[in-house]
């Protein structure tokens, strides 16, 4: 049997086309595993992404497919054996950030509406189910492989054993670190926003209702359409100002104005379950002055020098001073998705980031640098170029870290695989005899 790829057959990314082209395709059972079934249109679906993902159309991938669906499904009924679970909160969570995935795609929550016919709420009542089935897989699959590693030793062999006309050839790698700074905000400003949402607390106190004024005066995206409602969260999940404020709460109650990092929130808790809790909020950023980003220049101006004559390491700079904490641990630099490498495609970099090393010499720092941030927030911050790889074949000195990830997932496919053999004989399984060419039931 082929080594059971640890990539799940339809990921989340794809569940948004999966459901648009779910009724042209036929519903009839073709496999099931004790309690859980697999339809011809899991299969179809399946296969077309399979596709799209640049694989070769074949009987033998359709076999690779449905493979990949069984043990998806063994994966579920083992995982009802083992007391395998996710919480609602994590379902909850996980839903949200795809609605959010499906906005940027898509354009907007209207659009979304008018292609699939159907309200958002209605539409994430559909996927629900799947995306729990979806991280109740890979809390299963990282149960059983979580404590799989390999040996220098072993990536050298691995790597020995690829044939030399099958090494991947790699496009142009480049290591890029930054250092970044928030600006300090001014009292003038945070006490003109404190003011500003004391305001809405009033007209909230005096009868109007928290979710219109949410949609109304909220910065926090999609605040127009949920009022402010976040779910449920529980202890360690959010900002720490904003936990522990909204659990001095009583339900119905509305905050202060409480400040995060994000900004300037009133809360208002709606529930709370033990450690869990569901609250709305208001979210308020202020507007920084030129004054405080001249700040943020002026103190990274100054760090940058202390780099440029050795006075401190850009590494150890940035895990001191840098406000950016997706890189600040990596000593700066922007890390691999995969690999988790310093080394990283110039693809995968942001493209002002490229644009900007575009003009660089190796080994340079630039001067502070102005930019906007995801949240839509100002920053500055300073790049560091310090290496570029050309296009190459695989090397072992050159990507270490890629060729151990590569390792490391073909040793957990091997694992899975045996646990795949060993699991059958736990659970009822069977599949349409029409797919008896596969062999997917013998070891």
């Amino acid at each position: 049997m082929k080594l059971i790829s640890a990539l799940i057959i339809i990921c989340l990314a794809q569940l948004p086309a999966a459901y648009s082209q779910q009724a042209q395709v036929a519903d009839q059972i073709i496999g099931k595993v004790d309690n859980f079934i697999i339809l011809e249109s899991d299969l179809e679906l399946a296969y077309k992404d399979y596709l799209s993902r640049g694989n070769n159309a074949n009987e033998s991938s359709v076999c690779t497919v449905l493979e990949g669906l069984i043990v998806n499904k063994l994966m579920l009924a083992k995982a009802e054996i083992d007391s395998v679970v996710v919480s609602d909160q994590q379902v909850d969570a996980q839903l949200e950030n795809r609605m959010k995935m499906m906005v940027n795609q898509i354009g907007s929550e209207e659009k979304i509406e008018e292609y699939y016919g159907k309200t958002l709420e209605e539409f994430k009542v559909e996927i629900r189910d799947d995306i729990k089935e979806q991280l109740v897989m890979g809390e299963m699959q990282r149960t059983i492989t979580q404590d799989i590693e390999v040996t220098p030793k072993e990536v050298q062999e691995f790597f020995r054993n690829i044939p030399k006309d099958s090494l991947p050839y790699y496009s142009t790698q480049v290591q890029v670190g930054q250092i970044v700074r928030n600006p300090v905000m001014s009292k003038e400003a945070k006490n003109s926003v404190k003011a500003r949402l004391e305001g809405l607390r009033e007209r909230i106190l005096e009868g109007e209702d928290f979710e219109e004024v949410a949609r109304l005066y909220s910065q926090e995206p999609g605040a127009r359409k949920t009022g402010g409602n976040i779910g449920f969260f529980q202890r360690g999940e959010l900002a720490p100002e904003y936990e522990a404020t909204a659990l001095r709460l009583k339900p119905g109650e509305i905050s202060k104005p409480v400040e995060t990092d994000f900004g300037f929130h009133l809360i208002q808790l709606i529930e709370r379950r033990g450690n869990e809790f569901n609250t709305r909020h208001i979210l308020i950023r202020p507007t920084f002055r030129e004054a405080d980003l001249q700040i943020a220049r002026n103190f990274l101006d100054s760090l940058r020098t202390n780099i440029l004559n050795d006075s401190i390491k850009f590494e150890k700079a940035a895990k001191e001073y840098s406000d950016d904490m997706n890189t600040s641990s990596s000593g700066g630099y922007f890390l691999d998705g995969q690999s988790g490498s310093t080394k990283i495609s110039v693809e995968d970099l942001d493209p002002n980031v490229f644009f900007t090393i575009d003009t660089m010499k190796l080994g340079s720092i630039t001067k502070p640098l102005t930019f906007t941030k995801q949240d839509g927030s100002q920053a500055v911050r300073i790049l560091f170029y310090k290496d570029r790889l050309r296009p190459h074949q695989a090397d072992i000195r050159l990507d270490y870290q890629r060729i151990q990830k590569a390792a490391l997932n073909r040793k957990r496919s091997e694992i899975l695989n045996k646990w795949f053999e060993e699991s059958q004989s736990e659970v009822f399984v069977t599949i349409d005899e029409k797919y008896d060419s596969c062999n997917i039931l013998k070891k």
